[in-house]
């Protein structure tokens, strides 16, 4: 492919590679839904993943902005890492791949390594960890998976403590802003459970 004029291609501005980011990710993800009782579309939640990278960081990580994009790709559409990075570089493959899990281990096992490998992430891995757990969160105050009785979201809410316990060091207000999302889904959960 050449640039438009002529030459070789250059690497994508920031602004392009973010929004190239969302439109592969809008496209891998359009039948997933989240769990929740207004099954809002998987890419809401990507969305909220980015823009919160995109606050911890200034807006100055464009690459990290795309990796939040894609972060569930490999995990639940099956991309391929190579994909990722032929299509946005070996940048955004390595943070993509930091944080995904291997979907051949039990989930018990997953969340176990989750929390063993937090602390071992680069300090943008870190970030875009965080962020996704905050925004995990906020959906769980908000719009809880339909099947989760009171007991499984409050064990959610710990293990997250337990990942993030491991991420924190790199952003005040993303740690903040994870602090007051897991108080608000347990005051969300109690709140449900007292009116059933």
């Amino acid at each position: 492919m050449t640039h438009p004029a002529g030459g070789p291609e250059a690497a994508p501005a920031p602004l392009a590679l973010a929004v190239r980011a969302l439109a592969f990710a809008t496209l891998r993800h359009t039948d997933q839904r989240r769990k929740g009782r207004r099954a809002q579309p998987y890419v809401n939640h990507l969305a909220e993943v980015a823009l919160l990278v995109s606050e911890a960081t200034g807006g100055t990580d464009a690459e990290l902005v795309a990796a939040a994009l894609l972060h569930d790709v490999v995990e639940d559409q099956g991309v391929p890492l190579a994909e990722i990075a032929a299509t946005f570089g070996a940048d955004v493959a390595h943070l993509v791949a930091e944080v995904t899990d291997d979907k051949a281990l039990a989930p018990e096992e997953r969340k176990r390594l989750q929390i063993v490998h937090a602390p071992h992430l680069s300090a943008r891995g870190k970030l875009l960890k965080l962020a996704d757990k905050v925004a995990n969160l906020r959906s769980l105050a908000e719009d809880p998976p339909l099947d989760w009785e009171a007991a499984r979201a409050v064990a959610y809410v710990a293990w997250a403590r337990e990942v993030a316990a491991g991420l924190r060091g790199g952003s005040p207000a993303l740690e903040a802003a994870f602090d007051a999302a897991a108080e608000a889904a347990l005051e969300a959960i109690a709140t449900r459970s007292a009116s059933a």
